[in-house]
Order: C-alpha cells, then sequence, then structure tokens
C-alpha cells in the first residue's frame, strides 16, 4: 500500500539484538539519565500487566484513528517476534485501542510489548497477559475498525518522535525510546553510568559518599 493513511512499510533496519540484550539488563531512569533526559515517555502511561514488567525491543509503529484499531490489527499480525508494537492512537481516552483478547494474541506471536498513547481496557483480563502492555487510561468502550492508520512510519507517541526499528525500552519507572543510530553508544554509556551508580551504593553503605557537588551547587546559583 503506498497511500498516505493506508500505507505499510515493514522494509526497515531495526536496531541490533546485541544492543537490545544489552538495553535489557539497564534500568531505564539510568539510560534517561546519560541521554540527557530527552527521550522518556512522560508520568501517566500505565503497564496494566502485572505479569511482565521489563523489556527492550525495536519499535513497530503504527498510527490509527483515535477510537478505531484496525490498523493495529493489522500490526499484531506482521509484526516480527521482539518488536515493541508502538501505536500512536492520538492519546484519545474515548475508546479502548486493545483489550485482553488482542493482547494475548499479540503474546502468542512473541510480540514482546505492546504500547498504546491511548486508552485500553479489560484490566482484570490484561493482569497476566505474559507481556506489558502499556496504555494512557482504561474505558470499557471498545473501539471503530473502519480505518485509517499507517503502518512502519514515524510518529509521535508519550510527546516523543518514534521511527520504525527504533530502540524501546521499559521497565517499572516508564517507557524511553532512543533514536536506532544513536542507541549503541547511549547503551554503552548508561553500562558505564550503572558502575558508577554500584559505586555510590558502596559509598552510602560506608558513609562515604561525597557531598561537596551540593554546597558547590547552591554556591553558584
Amino acid at each position: 500500500m503506498s497511500r498516505p493513511g493506508g500505507r505499510i512499510n515493514l522494509d526497515f533496519e531495526r536496531v541490533s539484538q546485541a544492543v537490545v540484550d544489552a538495553a535489557r539488563d539497564l534500568p531505564v531512569a539510568v539510560v534517561g539519565d546519560v541521554s540527557n533526559r530527552l527521550f522518556s515517555f512522560p508520568g501517566g502511561f500505565t503497564n496494566y500487566s502485572q505479569a511482565a514488567l521489563s523489556f527492550a525491543g525495536p519499535a513497530f509503529t503504527v498510527r490509527v484513528r483515535p477510537g478505531d484499531n484496525l490498523f493495529l490489527h493489522k500490526a499484531l499480525d506482521v509484526a516480527q517476534p521482539g518488536d515493541i508494537v508502538v501505536c500512536d492512537a492520538g492519546g484519545a481516552l474515548e475508546n479502548a485501542i486493545i483489550g485482553e483478547m488482542m493482547s494475548r494474541y499479540a503474546a502468542s506471536r512473541g510480540i514482546a510489548a505492546v504500547i498504546i498513547d491511548g486508552a485500553v481496557r479489560d484490566r482484570a483480563g490484561l493482569a497476566d497477559v505474559p507481556i506489558p502492555v502499556i496504555g494512557r487510561g482504561v474505558t470499557p468502550n471498545g473501539p471503530w475498525k473502519s480505518g485509517p492508520g499507517e503502518i512502519g512510519y514515524p510518529l509521535a507517541a508519550g510527546g516523543l518522535s518514534v521511527a520504525a526499528g527504533d530502540l524501546v525500552i521499559g521497565d517499572p519507572d516508564g517507557v524511553l525510546v532512543l533514536p536506532r543510530a544513536d542507541a549503541a553508544a547511549v547503551i554503552a554509556a548508561a553500562q558505564d553510568h550503572l558502575k558508577v551508580e554500584h559505586q555510590w551504593a558502596v559509598q552510602i553503605q560506608q558513609k562515604a559518599w561525597p557531598r561537596g557537588w551540593v554546597d558547590e551547587a547552591i554556591a553558584k546559583a
């Protein structure tokens, strides 16, 4: 398909598996610290699965008309195992874009997580879905299925620009998206910073954590 508003693009480069594997072992907050705190979703997004709390993988982007999930259904059919489905539903909360059955179908296909910039439903059923299902809110209202939509093209979700193939990571603190071209360097920096934080933890336990920087910062302010 090539018509805007009805396009499906499956020919995009994904962030490498090595970077995904490395990111999976890192706290999202640490990755946010080394990327200048510009690439995280804001508060207000909730993971409605209680069985799966952390994830990492390449973004599989889908944009839908608010209140309509036809192209999200198609995305779940064609995403690859390990992908993170990121759906721009316009942040609308009037209609749920995904519920328990679709989420279980996504898990059965090996999709690693589903993120909806919009609403979900079936909160009780989502609790034991084996992948994270993240949204802005809950409503019992179901969606329409008439389109339009797009798959595999850049979109905006959570206030961020997300392109297909970007690195998406998440944990109980929230969601972060790194451009594919920058992901390897940022993850390497986060690995180094995590070692520093481990050192700080030891210093705190030994009551030897340097605090002189606080007074220096106050003096400059």
